[in-house]
């Protein structure tokens, strides 16, 4: 009974081929796993940036910071006047 069997070059290709998508496969997942890392850092900092306004607050106020110059203005509460 003959071996069917495809030619060694294309074999060679094929596996060639297979490997490489492998390869990129395996980048994505490390790829992912850095994204994930960095979206849990970002909401960390979120969090750090959220507790330290918070603080500001308690020490000015409501207001609005110029993050270039530090210079701030009073934010004036916005209340709707409802007329009859």
């Amino acid at each position: 009974m003959a071996e069917n069997k495809i030619s060694q070059e294309h074999l060679e290709e094929l596996q060639s081929g297979v490997s490489k998508i492998n390869q990129v496969a395996l980048q994505i997942g490390n790829l992912e796993l850095q994204k994930h890392g960095l979206l849990h850092q970002g909401l960390e900092l979120q969090s750090d940036l959220s507790k330290f306004q918070a603080k500001l607050e308690e020490k000015y106020g409501k207001v609005s910071v110029n993050i270039q110059d530090g210079t701030y203005e009073p934010i004036e509460d916005k209340q709707e006047v409802v007329e009859k």
